[in-house]
């Protein structure tokens, strides 16, 4: 379960373009950010993907991914010029393919590695799309299998690209667009495959053309009610109509850590055995198994793009930091997997997030304050600059903005941890990070 949005120039404060996305995987299913530069490559060479190989192209661009570690693709990254994608995925009643094939995350790690604008990047998706088809599980410890929906941006334009199967659909996004993990194309697309319709004419699940509307025609009800993806598409899109004119990239970090409508300071993510919100948080239950992992927010403009990484999961407990192609990563330990490793970032940061949640209504307030003192401080220290930084300057940016990050998480662990629990959680919601805990060897 994600959530991805995005606000085109005519709707954001600076006249920029705003993307943002959170993954939502399983809560051990550690998240790796990715830098790969550009390269050239040898005429009928293949390049592996998660399951199968497919023909390389002549040359690939520098890509910064953030991805489910063991997955070869990305659920959301930016290449060097300036285009960003990030994936839902969806549930149609065109049967899945088990066959082990490309998955949502292959088709856009590879678009990002070969266009060089948001329409090329749509159409290389859709050639792929064609060729090979879509299929394999997308799960780490319970087989998984969807479709797929992608929000593809660059500095001018936007693009939703949405499958079931082998059919899809796109359409241009005119100034604020946000998807989730429901067909939201309706009636009314720029482009189509030639079957889309006459597809679903001879399934019964429209009467004509008049008649047809991709996301009633292909959605799979049971699903998508559960998944709620409506629910968080249309909070993202309320937040983002709400400030037309106004969206920054503060605000874009607001919406990514948003719980709903409803939550006040007693908010609690164990309270429920349903639903969910933007800024996911796993519990007990079949449709609580998926937590926040990963989330990123990129500010595309025309002097230049910066990219904001939380690299670890829950941002409500995280911090953005920028990240720029000409910075590169910076050492956050080894690549990290599903079991528990204090050297790697996303796990050290898992024992804050955990201890947090441990009585959320108390704990996280020994967080918010300072978490978004830090990133007003990065984006003055981007701000104050009367000239573009230099290379050298946006790496020890990048530098200064994980170590103090990471330093100021291990304050706020020791913060946290002397706290006296006031308000016991649910314990459904104790059970479920207990197990999880226990999956992941996490003292």
């Amino acid at each position: 379960m994600c959530d991805t949005f995005v606000a085109l120039r005519n709707a954001t404060y600076d006249g920029s373009v705003i993307f943002g996305k959170n993954s939502d995987r399983e809560p051990n299913e550690a998240h790796e950010l990715v830098f790969i530069p550009h390269a050239t490559h040898d005429a009928g060479s293949e390049v592996t993907c998660t399951y199968i190989n497919v023909l390389q192209v002549s040359e690939t661009h520098a890509v910064l991914l953030s991805k489910p570690f063991w997955i070869w693709g990305a659920e959301m990254g930016a290449n060097e010029k300036g285009v960003v994608i990030g994936n839902e995925a969806v549930f149609t009643k065109v049967p899945y393919d088990k066959t082990p094939g490309l998955i949502g995350m292959d088709f856009l790690r590879l678009a990002l590695e070969r266009a060089s604008s948001a329409e090329e990047a749509l159409q290389v998706m859709i050639d792929l799309l064609e060729t090979y088809g879509q299929g394999g599980n997308c799960g780490f410890t319970h087989q998984m299998y969807y479709h797929n929906g992608f929000l593809i941006a660059d500095r001018e334009s936007a693009w939703v690209f949405e499958t079931a199967g082998k059919h899809w659909a796109a359409e241009k996004v005119r100034d604020v667009r946000s998807i989730s993990n429901v067909i939201s194309i309706g009636a009314n697309f720029d482009r189509a495959s030639t079957d889309l319709v006459s597809h679903a004419i001879s399934k019964g699940w429209c009467t004509d053309e008049s008649d047809f509307d991709f996301s009633r025609c292909y959605s799979d009800l049971i699903y998508t009610k559960f998944g709620a993806g409506q629910h968080r598409s249309c909070r993202t899109g309320e937040l983002l109509h709400e400030n037309l004119g106004k969206i920054d990239v503060s605000l874009a970090f607001q919406i990514l850590r948003d719980h709903g409508p409803e939550a006040d300071p007693q908010w609690n993510p164990g309270k429920s055995l349903l639903g969910a919100e933007v800024c996911m948080h796993a519990s007990f239950g079949p449709v609580r198994g998926s937590q926040t992992t990963g989330s990123m927010v990129s500010h595309l403009a025309k002097e230049g793009d910066t990219h904001w990484l939380t690299g670890t999961a829950a941002p409500c407990t995280s911090v953005f930091k920028p990240v720029w192609f000409d910075s590169g990563l910076p050492d956050m330990g080894p690549s990290p997997t599903g079991t528990y490793d204090d050297a790697t970032m996303w796990w050290r940061h898992e024992n804050l997030h955990r201890e947090i949640l441990r009585d959320y209504a108390v704990r996280i307030t020994a967080v918010q304050k300072e978490r978004d003192e830090l990133e007003q401080d990065f984006l003055n220290r981007i701000g104050r600059q009367q000239t573009p930084l230099s290379g050298d300057a946006k790496r020890e940016l990048t530098q200064f903005s994980f170590e103090a990050s990471d330093q100021a998480e291990s304050q706020w662990l020791e913060a946290v941890r002397s706290q006296k629990i006031e308000n016991r959680r649910p314990f459904f919601h104790h059970l479920a990070w207990k197990n999880a805990d226990k999956a992941a060897k996490r003292p």
